[in-house]
């Protein structure tokens, strides 16, 4: 759906900038949620008990997640800090892309675990299987 929008909005690129950057980041943040949940559903599958395998997901995840983050910030890092012609539009949307990896990847690495224990705990531990 996102590489869709994505496909959508590039038609007409040079009016719709202003609309990558909202995908580009939810895109971010749902692929790396998509990881975690997948890394902690494989560890509950293979046995463990659900705080451990949230615990070892998140320790197995930690790396991935943020090599994600860090490149991406680092890539925007340029537009963000820029003085050029047109950096008085592509500035603040770098900054809120570079804002938004970091406030996301924080989420991932640490709330969503936690909210996955918390709801999946007063299920009684068991992991509903997701049909593909």
């Amino acid at each position: 759906m996102t590489r869709l929008l994505v496909v959508i909005a590039c038609l007409d690129c040079h009016k719709n900038v202003a609309f990558l950057y909202p995908l580009l980041l939810s895109g971010i943040a749902v692929l790396n949620g998509q990881v975690m949940i997948s890394a902690i559903r494989n560890q509950v599958a293979e046995g463990l008990a659900l705080q451990q395998a949230v615990v070892v997901a998140a320790k197995q995840r930690l790396v991935p997640v943020l090599a994600t983050a860090i490149t991406d910030a680092v890539g925007f890092l340029p537009m963000a800090l820029s003085l050029g012609v047109g950096a008085e539009v592509q500035r603040p949307l770098a900054s809120v892309v570079v804002g938004g990896v970091l406030t996301s990847t924080l989420l991932t690495l640490f709330v969503l675990p936690a909210l996955y224990l918390m709801v999946n705990g007063r299920k009684g531990g068991k992991v509903e299987e997701v049909e593909s």
